[in-house]
């Protein structure tokens, strides 16, 4: 088949998207209310590398989640403790990054933003001192914004490599005593690092990527979530369609909680979560010049969890570069 790289196409798209996300899920991970900032499908296939080609990179994002807990698990939430906690989200990200074309450390390198609406709706079996009771509530605004203060890329041939540092900042709305926030209310500082291959000659894509999440404690809850370790890895296979590449393939994620929640609430002894899945992805991408326009889908159920809902993420990412 001919490559995308043929025309240079794939060596300046290497990874046009770039991070993806403040996204406020409420039903992700184990730490406070089941949730965390970063998110299984934020960081895995070639749409989400380090841009190598300087200039613009637009990005808006789309996230639905549903997910429940198991109906015997006690998740500590917004200054309570639910049972059966059943979460829906969608999330509206707009992003936008900057790729400077002075290279720091020998690499490309890049600043970013991305800021999310949430819409959300939970509810659960809450316990109080007049016993346990149903609650349900939704909200809807802007949650945590995503900083991105740094991010480089290296091409190396057919291989690049690939590192940055995202900060989630508690910009979004949050209230003790209720089940729906758009907001975590506390800082999350993720590093992460990476390494993708490009096979010129059949169109053969395959990523992976890791990092470390770690949170600040809630100041309203007294309530701090551990530390976060997470892999995410993709093979993708382009296929030529029309004026562009659609792209086939599948993206497998683990997220694993390596030190225990810490706080008030005797829940907090040992309470550490898990995630992991795989599932398919769909993309198309299309040449525009020095301008470049890929759209890409996921489903992702999540197949193992622990002390988490458990459910399925949908994600629809658009990046256009320029």
């Amino acid at each position: 088949m001919r490559s995308p790289r043929d025309s240079g196409f794939m060596h300046r798209m290497a990874g046009l998207a770039i991070i993806g996300c403040s996204l406020i899920s409420q039903g992700a991970v184990a730490a406070e209310g089941g949730t965390t900032h970063y998110l299984p499908g934020a960081v895995a296939t070639m749409i989400d590398l380090a841009p190598t080609q300087p200039g613009w990179v637009i990005e808006p994002i789309y996230l639905h989640y549903e997910g429940d807990a198991d109906t015997n698990k006690e998740i500590p939430i917004a200054g309570l403790n639910a049972l059966g906690l059943k979460a829906t989200t969608d999330v509206a990200l707009l992003g936008g990054f900057y790729t400077f074309k002075q290279p720091v450390l020998g690499a490309d390198y890049s600043v970013g933003a991305m800021l999310p609406h949430v819409w959300l709706t939970v509810e659960g079996q809450v316990e109080t001192a007049l016993g346990t009771f149903k609650q349900r509530d939704s909200a809807s605004g802007l949650g945590d914004l995503t900083l991105v203060p740094a991010m480089l890329g290296w091409k190396r041939g057919p291989l690049q490599y690939n590192a940055a540092v995202t900060v989630y900042a508690p910009t979004g709305d949050y209230d003790v005593g209720e089940l729906a926030n758009p907001g975590l209310n506390y800082w999350t500082v993720n590093p992460w690092v990476g390494v993708s291959y490009n096979n010129a000659e059949n169109g053969l894509n395959a990523a992976l990527h890791g990092g470390i999440a770690f949170n600040t404690e809630n100041p309203d809850t007294d309530y701090r979530s551990g530390i976060m370790t997470h892999v995410e890895g993709s093979v993708q296979q382009l296929l030529p369609l029309g004026k562009g590449f659609l792209s086939l393939g599948a993206e497998g994620f683990w997220l694993e909680q390596i030190t225990a929640d810490s706080g008030q609430r005797p829940i907090l002894v040992d309470f550490k979560g898990r995630t992991a899945g795989i599932g398919p992805v769909l993309g198309y991408l299309r040449p525009l010049g020095e301008q470049n326009f890929v759209a890409e889908i996921r489903w992702l159920p999540e197949s193992e969890t622990k002390n988490r809902l458990r459910g399925d993420y949908v994600w629809l990412k658009i990046v256009y570069q320029f």
